[in-house]
């Protein structure tokens, strides 16, 4: 449980969905994504190509499980990226 938040992950491999881009993000420290990169990939699991982004949207980490939902580990937060988004264009 995270802050009142459960996901049910169930085992069948039966149901394996394809692959989308649809995705469930989580917000991480800055000084967490080596860890966590090194920890997703000793779990097996491949690190994905990230999109490019401008350098004020913050770092990402995105991966799929073994039943191909799509995960993203993010550095930034809404506000953040809000406000860089906003001071480009005024650019």
């Amino acid at each position: 449980m995270i802050d009142g938040l459960w996901l049910a992950v169930m085992e069948d491999a039966s149901q394996k969905l394809p692959k989308t881009y649809n995705h469930i993000a989580f917000k991480i420290d800055q000084a967490q994504i080596d860890s966590l990169i090194t920890r997703i990939q000793g779990l097996g699991l491949k690190i994905e190509k990230d999109r490019s982004r401008s350098k004020g949207e913050g770092a990402s980490i995105y991966f799929y499980d073994d039943d191909n939902h799509l995960f993203e580990l993010h550095t930034g937060t809404l506000a953040e990226r809000l406000h860089h988004y906003r001071r480009t264009e005024t650019r």
